[in-house]
């Protein structure tokens, strides 16, 4: 990996991090909704390793991928608060 890559994906964490951080702040009227976002529409990190930032889910809807949902919206998006079976 090129030095200008590594300091890409450092700034990328960096705010994915950050993004995650503002989201906690916001109090207990958030939670994590699984299976609702769109491809390049995730909120942060794949629970299952397979990437560590937002914006990057491969596909619509994938169970591993997840977005902040207002407390209590999640189901009337389609979605489950809980976690898929071999997330990390």
């Amino acid at each position: 990996m090129s030095k200008r890559h590594t300091l890409l994906a450092a700034a990328f964490a960096a705010v994915c991090v950050t993004g995650t951080a503002v989201a906690a702040d916001a109090g207990s009227d958030k939670e994590k909704c699984f299976g609702i976002a769109k491809a390049g529409q995730n909120d942060c990190a794949s629970v299952m390793g397979t990437h560590s930032c937002a914006g990057q889910a491969k596909k619509d809807m994938d169970p591993t991928e997840w977005k902040y949902t207002v407390k209590g919206g999640c189901a009337k998006a389609g979605g489950t608060t809980a976690l898929p079976p071999g997330a990390k």
